[in-house]
């Protein structure tokens, strides 16, 4: 299930002239430019000897291995063999290629066979920033899971998103899209500090989606009728135990500066993050080895969800 899932690799900017490796469901991977300036996504493994590509140098259209020089076009063709110049390689030449594209900010890759194209965002408000990445060391199944949760957030983030007087979970009801994916309509919460340009304190409505099995978004609207957010985590599985996170932010704020919502939320993951570090397992259980109260309904509903899916990266 995970190869037919779109993942986040990087920042779009982040790609520049020189290869990139990369990390996806344990795999070792490489992502570089053509002369066209398209990104292209291989197994970061030359055929021939087994070297990382990523160690090698992008000459025109070509990626070039750092050891014997051999260079393969986007399409992973081998072009040249410059030991044996007259040499044509034949197809078992080839370099394994995957798919990738440019979404939301951010270069994505597929390891199989899926959507034409990550799902688009639709709705949301025309300011963007992408926060991140932050390299986790915990399972992304993890780190969702703790974006849906607000049982924490008078613990975790007392004096910003809760606060010690206001512990209590209210009920809340959970819903499904058609294909399954759990929502939240209305959740209200009192939050001293909802967003980077809050004056006071004040209570806020949420409403949540899970996205799919490694991202959610979650739209938070303070009722003073200030400006609101809205925020998509997208979690990439390196492998069972760790990940690297980024979250897009879509806001209607105009008072706050780039850099005083990026502080806002570099705080917020900075509270988050060694929690997220000291859980064990680092693997998410599906069924079995926690126990639960009527405060995690949403946590339940997707543990739930990945078991339908038959996720196997990063749950246990």
């Amino acid at each position: 299930m995970e190869t037919r899932i779109w993942h986040p690799l990087c920042l779009d900017g982040d790609l520049g002239d020189a290869p990139l490796p990369i990390t996806l469901l344990s795999e070792d991977l490489v992502l570089w430019r053509d002369a066209g300036g398209s990104p292209v996504l291989m197994k970061n493994q030359c055929p021939h000897r087994g070297a990382r590509l990523s160690l090698g140098r992008v000459q025109g259209d070509r990626l070039e291995c750092p050891y014997h020089g051999w260079q393969f076009d986007r399409t992973g063709t081998c072009v040249a063999v410059p030991a044996v110049p007259d040499f044509r390689p034949p197809a078992s030449h080839r370099a394994c290629t995957y798919r990738v594209a440019s979404a939301h900010g951010l270069l994505w890759g597929l390891l199989g066979e899926g959507p034409q194209l990550p799902a688009p965002l639709v709705g949301l408000a025309a300011r963007q920033l992408v926060h991140g990445p932050w390299n986790v060391a915990v399972s992304a199944p993890r780190v969702v899971e703790n974006f849906l949760d607000t049982a924490h957030f008078a613990h975790v983030h007392n004096g910003w998103l809760g606060e010690a007087g206001q512990t209590q979970v209210p009920d809340y009801a959970i819903t499904h899209t058609a294909d399954g994916r759990p929502v939240v309509e209305q959740y209200r919460a009192w939050q001293p500090r909802a967003t980077a340009s809050a004056a006071a304190g004040g209570w806020v409505t949420y409403r949540y989606e899970v996205l799919g099995p490694y991202s959610a978004l979650l739209t938070k609207q303070p009722e003073d009728g200030s400006a609101g957010d809205s925020f998509t985590l997208w979690a990439c599985p390196l492998d069972d135990e760790h990940c690297r996170v980024w979250m897009g932010q879509y806001t209607a704020d105009t008072r706050s500066s780039d850099a005083q919502l990026r502080d806002f939320q570099q705080t917020i993951f900075g509270q988050d993050q060694p929690i997220l570090e000291s859980q064990r397992p680092k693997r998410l259980p599906l069924s079995g080895g926690e126990v639960h109260s009527a405060a995690d309904r949403l946590s339940t509903a997707y543990r739930r969800y990945l078991q339908k899916l038959g996720i196997r990266c990063g749950v246990c």
